[in-house]
């Protein structure tokens, strides 16, 4: 496995192509399904949005059970109970995929897996605002925070398809933790443009870009929203304002490393997160003077463009909000 999402890596960094993470999580698939033992995939009726069907994928039937992908319906709890049930009797090692805002209602089997300790694998898209016109009723603003709060579960919101890729490495190599995959409807640039051996998702989070001469301000950001970190620091940069960018994919893993890494990615400076969800829980990695850009309320329903402009998740808020972080600290 170490070698195809090595390979698939290189093949993300080397095209820089703007791609959905739903469908890197497609390619990455394409690349592992047909070498990882006992993996049997599905969808809750979403198979032509989630990006978990692969080229190697054969339906099981009422008189075919020859296959390695299920068409559960429109049952998500079902599909997290029986997803539960297939890594019980061993052998097997299950994904599906549906939105993220559905996550409501496969939750309490989300919860069993995690407690039964089970390698169980979510995939969840239209992860934020960003699926757009789908409205409020699709936008999962308090979705992350809610299943941040299970224990032994390993939530992964990958910035780009390199993140994707690493994130699947993590998620089946953890044989007794649930992986949730977080991914989006919109095309994210991809950010990791040069190649390294080392799965840097796989410590939770890590410093992206890193300015010369040491750091005024920390931006954190997870998923879709580190890009726009990404632009804020080169606007910070233009003002003689140095910003680091952490991407952290991955909270949990990130809380289980040791003190001195964790303050090696962070650093002492101002921090500014941002994340198209609420704030609750945040406030693990940041201080009471550091800032947070999300949402405060419920989503609309308009291009997603507009909606992130609206709701003020927008590179130019983490400039304003370091700016008067670092007016504060002088």
């Amino acid at each position: 496995m170490k070698e195809a999402v090595l390979g698939l890596k290189k093949g993300f960094s080397s095209e820089a192509k703007s791609i959905a993470t739903r469908n890197s999580n497609k390619l990455v698939l394409d690349a592992l399904v047909p070498i990882i033992p006992g993996i049997i995939g599905g969808s809750a009726d979403l198979t032509g949005s989630n990006g978990c069907i692969t080229a190697s994928s054969k339906a099981i039937t009422p008189t075919d059970y020859s296959g390695n992908y299920v068409h559960y319906g429109v049952r998500e709890h079902a599909m997290a109970a029986a997803m539960n049930g297939m890594s019980l009797h061993g052998g097997i090692v299950p994904y599906s995929g549906t939105f993220l805002m559905f996550a409501d209602y496969s939750r309490g089997a989300i919860r069993l897996g995690a407690l039964m300790g089970k390698r169980v694998i979510h995939v969840m898209t239209h992860d934020s605002i960003g699926l757009g016109e789908d409205g409020p009723t699709h936008q999962p603003v308090a979705t992350l925070a809610a299943l941040r709060a299970i224990p032994n579960i390993n939530v992964y919101r990958p910035a780009d398809a390199v993140e994707v890729a690493e994130c699947w490495e993590m998620a089946l190599s953890t044989a007794t933790t649930p992986s949730i995959m977080a991914l989006t409807r919109q095309n994210l640039p991809q950010l990791r443009l040069e190649h390294n051996n080392d799965n840097l998702s796989a410590k939770g989070a890590y410093v992206l870009s890193e300015p010369s001469g040491g750091r005024d301000v920390t931006l954190i950001g997870t998923g879709s929203e580190v890009q726009i970190a990404l632009e804020a620091a080169k606007a910070l940069a233009a003002d003689g304002i140095k910003a680091a960018v952490v991407s952290m994919p991955c909270w949990e893993l990130f809380d289980v490393q040791d003190d001195s890494y964790r303050y090696e990615v962070l650093g002492k400076a101002p921090r500014v997160a941002i994340e198209a969800a609420v704030e609750f829980g945040w406030r693990k990695w940041l201080r009471q003077s550091d800032s947070f850009i999300g949402m405060t309320g419920f989503g609309a329903s308009a291009p997603i463009n507009d909606l992130y402009e609206h709701f003020g998740i927008t590179a130019k808020a983490l400039v304003d909000a370091a700016r008067a972080l670092l007016k504060q600290a002088s």
